[in-house]
């Protein structure tokens, strides 16, 4: 019995309970909490029900957690109910309704921790996104992981996710990214505002071998050849990395296209003819103010040329128009004014501000033996997505990048996640994965198949511990979804591993038959736990991306 499960039978009861006193059931919630209390002395799960709902029917709380502990001990799944304090509940459940959870997990396999909470939703979820002017760096890594974990998350709950990358092949960026190139194919200094690094004379080079004579061309056109080519090889460089990573797009997004379709002057005209813009000092402004921004941004600038909050605009039209529901953004640290110029942008089209979600990422650092690491000398002054697979590899970059808030800025330490220990968070769970593995490869000497597993027998604390852990999983991923915080995904899994390796390092949890001992009802119910550990330990390490290995 998953928490869900008994809080659908609390439910239940409690409206039975309340009818047959001549009170009134309607009171009740439609989803009941049920949480696991810190104190295990305290029973396996606990609720307040009685106290948030017996004011509402002219009782007091003691009394009707009494009649509802009455009436749940009375049930098969319920070994005892009990009232505590001003009206708290606690409950134990019997034996064989804890086996049931196991019978779940394997019966669903890879769909266990899947929902229907945001079935029907049409979601784009556009992350990364790195100018490609350079490799991918920390903060856009961070995404990379992020993001992937958070649009699995999302389709495990329903919903139609598309990822999307916003290819920013337009502005100002990208003419000093080819006036760097050109300085480099030209044996000159890179331009003060223009990008240094190795990868620069590489594509620079690139460029030259591929197209003799460009040196001898106009200045216009030599410019204009080596931004075209060097966006595209930089481009296809960042898609490569990142497929490498495990990271991939269902759309790739060119900025340039809103410019060249002319879809930013349709937007801009749109919102002035109904009277979403305003004039001020020959400007045209979006009142950006009224949803959290600093300040009013210009659409439109005084020279008539457009800002870059006009592409911004036309971008979310655009998605709207594609028919999605909502527009999942997710930026860097120093994007906070986004949130309000977004959701200013859908309102002015007549959509609810809703429709944006804007999560921003704060910093990421690396540091190795106490220092800092400030640099890479490819990037020339960044440290890349490239540097950290290096460093640690793709499974405890992608980890370790999403086992935290976004909220919260992170240090990398390497020299924890190179360690193949406990210490290593990656690390602890996949052992414990390669561990349960293990078992169930060595129960094949054993002859589990004609023994019946009896959940009833498994009535020891730690097996109950580990029982109970695996009932929070689909809780945990709905939560997930809801918060949009795949970090709670990492941190439940750890906290399966720290249960878990304990269970099976017990001599009085053994799940093989010692020597020539017959493999009993009880042998065969653990093996099964072992096999409901696995699954949702792999089912999980996939949510984020990250490779549930055999061994170890």
């Amino acid at each position: 019995m998953t928490p869900a499960d008994l809080a659908d039978l609390l439910r239940t009861t409690a409206a039975k309970v309340l009818v047959e006193r001549g009170l009134d059931s309607s009171v009740l919630p439609e989803q009941l909490s049920v949480e696991r209390p810190r104190n295990p002395d305290h029973g396996d799960y606990a609720t307040n029900i009685a106290m948030q709902v017996a004011k509402k029917v002219g009782t007091n709380p003691r009394e009707l957690a009494t009649w509802l502990a009455d009436a749940l001990s009375a049930t098969d799944a319920i070994e005892v109910a009990e009232v505590a304090g001003p009206g708290f509940l606690n409950i134990r459940l019997a034996a064989s309704a804890q086996g049931a959870i196991v019978a779940q997990v394997l019966a669903a396999a890879e769909n266990y921790g899947t929902g229907k909470s945001l079935t029907g939703t049409n979601i784009n979820l556009e992350f990364v996104s790195a100018n490609p002017t350079g490799p991918v760096h920390l903060g856009g890594t961070r995404w990379a992981a992020v993001g992937d974990a958070l649009g699995r998350i999302l389709a495990a709950q329903g919903a139609d996710v598309t990822r999307e990358y916003y290819f920013n092949d337009h502005g100002a960026q990208i003419d000093r990214f080819a006036r760097s190139l050109v300085a480099a194919a030209l044996g000159e200094p890179t331009p003060e505002d223009g990008y240094a690094g190795e990868y620069i004379q590489d594509i620079s080079a690139g460029i030259v071998a591929a197209n003799p004579g460009v040196l001898d061309l106009p200045a216009d056109e030599r410019h204009e050849l080596f931004r075209r080519e060097g966006v595209t090889q930089m481009f296809a460089q960042i898609r490569a990395d990142l497929h490498e990573f495990g990271t991939d797009f269902d759309v790739y997004f060119n900025e340039s296209e809103l410019f060249a379709s002319g879809a930013v002057e349709q937007a801009v005209e749109q919102l002035k003819t109904s009277g979403n813009l305003y004039e001020k000092d020959g400007a045209w402004w979006i009142a950006s103010t009224e949803y959290g921004d600093d300040k009013d941004r210009v659409v439109l600038k005084s020279d008539g040329n457009a800002a870059y909050i006009a592409g911004d605009i036309a971008y979310f039209q655009n998605k709207r128009g594609r028919g999605f529901d909502l527009a999942i953004y997710m930026l860097g640290a120093d994007h906070h004014g986004y949130i309000g110029r977004l959701k200013a942008a859908a309102a002015a089209f007549g959509d609810d501000p809703n429709t944006v979600e804007v999560l921003i990422g704060q910093m990421v650092n690396l540091v190795r033996d106490g220092e800092a690491v400030k640099m890479s000398k490819r990037a020339g002054t960044v440290v890349t997505l490239n540097d950290l697979v290096e460093a640690i590899g793709v499974d405890a970059s992608r980890y370790s990048l999403v086992r935290s808030s976004v909220n919260s800025s992170i240090d990398i330490d390497l020299d924890v996640w190179t360690k193949a220990g406990n210490e290593n968070p990656v690390y602890y769970v996949q052992y414990a994965h390669a561990r349960t593995c293990r078992i169930i490869d060595n129960a094949k000497n054993f002859e589990f198949a004609s023994v019946a597993p009896d959940f009833a027998l498994m009535t020891a604390d730690r097996e109950g511990d580990l029982i109970r852990t695996l009932g929070d999983y689909p809780r945990v991923v709905a939560t997930a979804a809801e918060t949009r915080e795949p970090h709670r995904i990492a941190r439940y899994l750890e906290e399966l591993a720290g249960v878990y390796h304990p269970f099976q390092s017990d001599d009085d949890m053994r799940v093989l038959p010692k020597g020539d001992e017959a493999v009993t009802p009880l042998n065969a119910a653990r093996l099964e736990l072992v096999r409901a550990t696995r699954q949702v330990l792999a089912n999980g390490l996939t949510l984020l991306g990250v490779s549930a290995p055999e061994r170890m």
